[in-house]
């Protein structure tokens, strides 16, 4: 249990999720995310574990594909400069262990070359990246009904993906919004096994903070306080720890249209650059915010289920929550429960996001989504804690 861990830990207690703020810890930028330069730390025999448990790898396999990952995602700026006008979007192909950037047919030559110069694998497709995030946002403007779970630009796939749930595609309305869709430009419909819900929680004990009757998860330190999920409280709510002591206050919230909120720490509490692991793997360092790339793999913590990995599976993606539509989530295949909302995704040692909610469980299986961190700090202005 980790209050027992907490109690004998001295100080390296972690009473909130967070970063040292001891000598030599240097802050990353409120508003870019830290290059993923250089050659990764080594990875956590933990987070290897973890890795072999939720993707089927051996601990060879679960190092090269983060040594492929880390490389990919420093990779991806300088492709995307590459391509210019012609880009339509990247990913991470976990079987080739390469990064794939999809360029347009009208890409030169020359230009073709340049991609190729960074390493990256090419595929020429019809719409630029630029096309289909106007797509996206038209259809970001419109009303969506109940049965239409979330929408997302899919590079690989070069269209807009429009996920429905399975159940509701026969509904009217779920029919007059995807004709509405389809105008907008390139939209493919998939079938969405459930609508997506929020994963606050009543209190119910455990880890780590609760407003009120939410119990909700920490999601990464910044100097001052935590970030989280902004569906867990408004501005100005109070916040206690795991032990019953109070934290902190909400200092800002957005939810719908945003999930992100931050709050602010003190009354003895402190933070340090770390995910919690919950005894599964130990806990992870945080040492940045570089954006992994689609199909790289990534973990999550929350107070509920702890620590589970899975894939990145869509950027930039709308989700129809019943409280309203929330904008720019990263979806992936990873599962939570009521509870873990708010909680950390990290890939590797780079802080990804905050969770926000989902489908599913973590018995039979499901995907959630989360809001990227790097626009939470350039929202608020805050800088991430790191190791």
């Amino acid at each position: 249990m980790r209050r027992n861990r907490l109690r004998h830990a001295g100080l390296t207690a972690l009473l909130v999720l967070g970063s040292w703020a001891g000598a030599g810890s240097l802050p990353a930028s409120a508003h870019a995310s830290s290059p993923a330069s250089g050659s990764p730390a080594p990875a956590s025999a933990g987070l290897l574990q973890a890795m072999q448990r939720d993707f089927g790898l051996t601990k060879a396999q679960a190092e090269a594909r983060l040594s492929a990952e880390h490389s990919a995602t420093a990779l991806a700026p300088k492709a995307r400069r590459a391509a210019g006008s012609s880009y339509g979007g990247s990913w991470f192909d976990a079987t080739s262990g390469r990064l794939t950037v999809a360029v347009t047919k009208d890409a030169s030559a020359a230009t073709l070359k340049a991609v190729r110069a960074t390493g990256a694998a090419v595929r020429t497709v019809e719409h630029s990246e630029r096309q289909l995030d106007a797509a996206k946002a038209r259809i970001d403007r419109l009303r969506a009904p109940a049965g239409v779970s979330s929408w997302h630009v899919d590079p690989a796939a070069n269209t807009v993906v429009l996920n429905v749930v399975k159940a509701e595609r026969a509904d009217n309305d779920v029919q007059r919004f995807v004709a509405r869709a389809r105008e907008a430009g390139p939209v493919t419909v998939r079938n969405a096994e459930a609508a997506p819900r929020t994963f606050a929680a009543g209190t119910v004990g455990g880890d780590p903070y609760y407003t009120g009757n939410v119990r909700c998860s920490i999601g990464f330190s910044v100097y001052g306080g935590f970030v989280t999920a902004g569906h867990c409280a408004q501005p100005g709510a109070g916040v206690n720890g795991w032990d019953g002591s109070y934290i902190g206050t909400f200092q800002g919230s957005s939810f719908p249209d945003n999930d992100y909120a931050w709050v602010s720490v003190g009354s003895g509490w402190w933070t340090v650059p770390v995910v919690l692991g919950w005894g599964t793997v130990p806990d992870q360092l945080v040492r940045g915010s570089a954006v992994a790339p689609v199909g790289a793999s990534i973990c999550r913590s929350g107070s509920t289920t702890h620590w589970h990995c899975g894939t990145v599976l869509a950027t930039d993606e709308t989700v129809n929550y019943s409280q309203g539509a929330v904008h720019q989530l990263t979806r992936t295949n990873v599962c939570a429960e009521p509870g873990d909302s708010g909680g950390s995704f990290i890939s590797g040692d780079q802080a990804q996001g905050v969770t926000s909610g989902g489908w599913g469980n973590c018995s039979s299986g499901g995907e959630t989504w989360f809001q990227p961190i790097n626009e939470i700090l350039g929202r608020y202005g805050l800088t991430l804690h790191t190791a």
